[in-house]
């Protein structure tokens, strides 16, 4: 069984997040980056199916040269092997143009049965690449899973939302989970050492066969106008209660247009 987990290399929340000035597109150059934590989920579902049968566990990336950092990460966890699509072409790629690659890479590794994926990335937040990449490649496509169970050529999933339901598909399919799903392990030492003999391939537009000039943000469906910086916060009102502190409670919210 082969199993591909999608990763995505995304600036760490915990810094200061900005825009490129020149096309407005996410600065992924001048902020630190990580695996999205979304996606460590994922790479934890692969690693548990493949602990419990006969399988390999491969991590997909696409993105620029940094974005190799995500498959690291994923090695280190315990998958077997990487592949990064690395494109200049591929700077500002939309929702549409991300799964076109994405498509094309899983059809260039082959043979695969199970695509597993965050519910979303944790910079875009769409949730709908996962989709996309069902109806490109004509699988069935299992979203927001909590519960996961790989058996006789299937998947049966739960998902939790306003009421719990139970879905089941045959292989090969697309799987997006949820955080609910799992504890991601964190990388071990011998883990760390290990990653660093994992084979990983990369792959240009080319090497999918991909036409340059269907991705990238000449070909995007939308494109960011502006840009404008989130106002420092601060420091609120303190209001001494008198005994009117009610009064002046409701006169401020009104006076903000709350109530």
């Amino acid at each position: 069984m082969k199993i591909v987990a999608l990763v995505k290399h995304v600036p760490d929340a915990a810094a200061d997040r900005t825009f490129n000035e020149a096309d407005h597109t996410t600065d992924r150059t001048n902020v630190d980056g990580i695996l999205s934590e979304l996606d460590e989920y994922a790479v934890e579902a692969a690693l548990k199916i493949a602990e419990s049968g006969d399988a390999e566990v491969v991590a997909l990336t696409m993105g620029p040269d940094a974005a190799l950092d995500a498959v690291k990460r994923a090695l280190q966890m315990g998958a077997d092997s990487g592949a990064h699509v690395a494109d200049d072409a591929l700077h500002g790629s939309d929702a549409v143009a991300t799964s076109a690659v994405l498509a094309a890479a899983i059809q260039k590794i082959g043979d695969v049965d199970l695509i597993l994926t965050g519910m979303a990335s944790t910079d875009g937040g769409m949730s709908v690449v996962p989709a996309m990449l069902a109806e490109r490649l004509g699988l069935a496509h299992v979203g927001f899973v909590g519960e996961l169970n790989v058996e006789a050529g299937s998947v049966r999933a739960r998902r939790d939302a306003d009421v719990t339901e139970t879905v089941e598909a045959a292989l090969p399919a697309i799987v997006s989970v949820t955080d609910q799903i799992n504890e991601p392990r964190y990388p071990s030492f011998k883990g760390i050492m290990a990653a660093k003999k994992k084979p990983v391939e990369t792959w240009s537009l080319a090497d999918l066969g991909v036409d340059a000039g269907t991705v990238g943000l000449a070909a995007a469906w939308t494109t960011v106008e502006t840009v404008t910086k989130r106002p420092e916060r601060t420091q609120g009102e303190i209001v001494t209660d008198e005994g009117d502190g009610g009064a002046k409670l409701v006169e401020f919210l009104a006076g903000q247009k709350f109530v």
